[in-house]
């Protein structure tokens, strides 16, 4: 299998400063060919730069970015065959829908003809068909993204790079929008990669997400392994809700606050562990358990009604408040009130010891 066929992107050591600020620090990625890719991160965590460098509008101090077997480093944006859609959409208000998504065949020099073609088909894709000839202002928010996004991949580019193209909608119009995008790439299976903050977007869409901090890739895995098994302490509190309590591993088992635990899996170091709880996670315990459920008493500080479910904050034997959803329809704990949780043995997870940035 040739590299072109295997990777049609490969970062290796990219690296970017402005100043002292060090944006990007000797990043290595592979994006393969036909996924989905989310780079995932807080606000400054180099992630955009990280794209911006792919479409070719920022150059990195030192690094290389293979499309294929080609080096692109020193391309220009245009020579690179990459469809591009920006947070603000970038459409040109004096042009209408259909001179917008022409543009980029109009550079590339394509003919009247097959260029009229190539915009209604686009315009159909997005399901917008019979748009072209509105103007950008006659255009709602949710029309705008797929215009930017019929523009971005009515040249058939190789590669689709999107910059938060989601941020501006409002919640119900951006959650209609991430399953229109994730059902369009299944369909024109272009390998893409996607940057944005929001966890969920990232969970719902993509095929793998890395997630950036402070210029670094701290973890690249499918969204499942990513939420169930984060590899360090700021991916599993970047993704979700958790609380950490200490626990303590011997060559005997494990043991939170001189209770025993049972592990799916027996980790590989002795000494200090943090457990990840999840709230989802945990159970208000009404009988015994199983075996394989491991309980922890706590105390109620708090229960917040909440309509479908009633929020519980609860203290743990070493002071940790953690939270449990009960059933609105059943009886609520009260405040003070004495329970235990239940956490199988399959959702008791350590994260390492020791934190390493991958």
């Amino acid at each position: 299998m040739t590299r072109d066929a295997a990777l049609p992107i490969a970062v290796r050591q990219l690296t970017k400063s402005y100043g002292t600020v060090q944006v990007l620090d000797a990043v290595d990625l592979d994006v393969h060919r036909g996924e989905f890719l989310t780079l995932l991160g807080p606000s400054g965590s180099g992630k955009t730069t990280l794209l911006m460098m792919l479409a070719g509008f920022v150059r990195p101090d030192c690094g290389s970015i293979t499309f294929g077997e080609r080096e692109v480093i020193r391309l220009e944006p245009h020579k690179r065959d990459v469809g591009m859609v920006f947070q603000n959409y970038a459409l040109f208000p004096h042009m209408d829908v259909a001179a917008n998504i022409a543009f980029p065949l109009k550079l590339r020099g394509v003919d009247r003809v097959e260029t009229a073609k190539r915009v209604e088909q686009a315009l159909e894709l997005v399901k917008l068909g019979g748009y072209g000839a509105r103007r950008i202002d006659q255009l709602s928010g949710g029309q705008r993204q797929r215009i930017a996004l019929a523009r971005a991949i009515v040249f058939e580019p190789r590669i689709l790079l999107m910059d938060e193209p989601l941020s501006a909608l409002d919640k119900q119009l951006r959650e209609h929008m991430q399953i229109e995008l994730r059902q369009l790439h299944e369909r024109l299976g272009m390998t893409t990669v996607y940057v944005t903050h929001d966890q969920r977007e990232a969970l719902t869409m993509s095929d793998r997400i890395a997630v950036i901090d402070q210029g670094r890739i701290r973890q690249i895995d499918t969204p499942k392994t990513i939420y169930e098994r984060p590899n360090n302490r700021f991916v599993a509190e970047f993704i979700g809700e958790s609380t950490f309590v200490k626990v303590d591993v011997t060559s005997s088992g494990c043991t939170f606050n001189g209770i025993p635990l049972s592990l799916a899996a027996q980790p590989p170091q002795t000494g200090p562990h943090h457990l990840m709880i999840r709230p989802e996670r945990l159970a208000i315990l009404q009988r015994d358990p199983a075996d394989d459920v491991n309980v922890l008493p706590a105390i109620v500080t708090a229960a917040i009604y909440q309509g479908d479910s009633v929020l519980v904050h609860a203290s743990l034997s070493d002071g940790t408040m953690v939270s449990v959803r009960a059933s609105a329809s059943s009886q609520a704990p009260l405040v003070g009130d004495h329970l235990n949780l239940g956490l199988n043995a399959a959702d008791t997870y350590l994260l390492p010891p020791e934190e390493g940035v991958q």
